[in-house]
């Protein structure tokens, strides 16, 4: 797909201003809206949607499904006005914090909130509204799939599924549909809450539509063992006859570091081809129903990935194995067409990725905060920018602009103000007008380096599990001063 020249904002859904600690798909999302829309923008981007587990620090990409929602988005106003929940069944609202989210409290208050609306649906709701549910389920086989997961998991102590009694781990069917019935009530809320999820969405994506704004989803390569995608669907994946990954993703040690062990389990091509990559291209379909663009995390992966050993200590262990490569991506043309992807291709500059990413048209991704400053021609100053990259003040993954520019040295500062002809007083903005300016076919910029905020709003740092994900905007951030300044460089710059 070709894009034309555009911007847009990223902020996660969690970090919309809401008065129940998080953020969700209600009013703050639309106030969200309506900023972007005074600011001229056209894209709105966002991390995965799916459900989070607070062992794995609440992060994004290691969700429970590939498929779902998290459940803490579900706007609490909108099941009022539905009739499944009270004023009285919300107070008191606990202090949360305007600007981070503890996920603890929010998950104590919120999901009996969320049981109590179920209950309220299944006593309550018309012969239509049930119906409704029931086709949701009928036309996503991944639901069911889904609710039975999470209520095993409930049933088994949050243990992950490796660790089930047999009959439980390799989806026995007789097993499986006795304990459907057991737990029918468990399974139901799972599925009602994931119905609301969708239609809560599904609302959201037509304000946005109406604003003339597309919504940018992100889709990690790679899911987590401990998850319904795996359980489901294990021969799609390198696993023992225990259920084990025999190998497991990661990246191998570069200069300056010792590379990185992901331990998610690898996907088995050779299988997933043979069925003309049904899981994959179920998965795409999902993604698609929900946003307008996809961001594909680690795209090297589809043309080589890094192996490594189950039983292996360290990343160095590892081996490179061919990846799907043009094979994938005609299997989605032909049952997808030629749907837009961003291809998240940092840190690996190779020319054969490059050329997969040519052959089927897919802009790559520039961040200044990778940049020599003092190098001429480094690939991630502004200036350097090619047509076909997606231009980023930061990401998700990284500082904040203003947070990497108070640690540089002062060599490096010096070449930056060079390079961009400013005095750093307002380093924030001059860097957005320098993504905006450049030839980058699309330019973001998260909504803390609209604020010009510094390392306390970094939204998370790779390899560490406290701290991340907490990061909340408040709603006087969208402040029309930023939106009027944010829209005159986006004519200016011709987005």
């Amino acid at each position: 797909m070709q894009f034309d020249r555009a911007s847009g904002v990223f902020l996660h859904i969690s970090s919309l201003p809401s008065q129940y600690g998080i953020g969700d798909l209600g009013d703050g999302a639309r106030l969200f809206l309506d900023f972007l829309a005074s600011a001229e923008q056209q894209y709105w981007q966002f991390c995965p949607l799916g459900p989070t587990s607070a062992g794995l620090g609440n992060s994004p990409y290691q969700s429970y499904s590939a498929f779902a929602g998290n459940p803490l988005f579900i706007d609490l106003e909108q099941l009022k006005a539905d009739g499944w929940l009270s004023e009285s069944d919300c107070e008191p609202i606990p202090p949360f914090d305007d600007h981070a989210v503890a996920y603890d409290a929010v998950t104590e208050y919120k999901e009996p909130l969320l049981r109590t609306a179920v209950a309220e649906f299944e006593e309550t709701a018309t012969a239509d509204e049930q119906r409704a549910v029931d086709a949701f389920v009928a036309e996503h086989s991944w639901v069911t799939e889904y609710a039975t997961y999470m209520a095993l998991k409930n049933r088994f102590d949050e243990q992950p599924w490796p660790s089930w009694p047999d009959q439980f781990r390799n989806r026995e069917p007789a097993a499986i549909e006795t304990f459907q019935t057991e737990a029918k009530e468990t399974i139901r809320y799972h599925i009602v809450t994931q119905y609301w999820f969708d239609t809560q969405w599904q609302s959201l994506r037509d304000a946005a539509a109406d604003r003339g704004i597309s919504l940018v989803g992100d889709l990690p390569i790679y899911v987590g063992l401990d998850s319904a995608d795996v359980w489901a669907n294990p021969d799609a994946f390198q696993l023992n006859d225990e259920n084990e990954p025999t190998a497991v993703a990661g990246v191998p040690p570069n200069p300056g570091d010792d590379g990185q062990r992901w331990g998610n389990p690898l996907y088995d091509w050779d299988a997933l081809r043979e069925d003309g990559y049904g899981w994959w291209i179920d998965r795409l379909e999902r993604l698609f129903s929900l946003v307008d663009v996809t961001r594909l995390d680690h795209f090297q992966g589809f043309l080589q990935y890094w192996a490594i050993p189950a039983d292996a200590d360290s990343p160095a262990a590892g081996a490179w194995r061919d990846g799907p490569q043009d094979a994938f991506f005609e299997s989605i043309d032909e049952e997808l067409g030629s749907v837009p992807f961003i291809a998240e291709d940092l840190g690996f500059p190779d020319e054969e990725l490059y050329a997969l990413m040519d052959r089927f048209n897919l802009p790559g991704m520039r961040v200044p905060i990778y940049s020599d400053w003092c190098q001429e021609g480094s690939t991630h100053q502004p200036i350097e920018y090619p047509h076909n990259v997606v231009g980023y003040t930061s990401t998700h993954d990284t500082d904040t602009f203003v947070g990497y520019y108070d640690d540089l040295d002062d060599r490096q500062r010096g070449c930056l103000h060079y390079n961009l002809g400013v005095d750093g007083s307002e380093i924030s903005w001059s860097i957005i007008k320098a993504v905006w300016e450049s030839d980058a076919v699309l330019a973001f910029t998260p909504m803390w380096d609209l604020l010009g905020l510094d390392s306390h709003a970094r939204y998370n740092t790779p390899g560490t599990l406290d701290g991340n994900w907490q990061w909340r905007c408040t709603a006087e951030g969208f402040a029309e001063e930023i939106a009027a300044r944010l829209a005159d460089l986006t004519d200016r710059y011709n987005r």
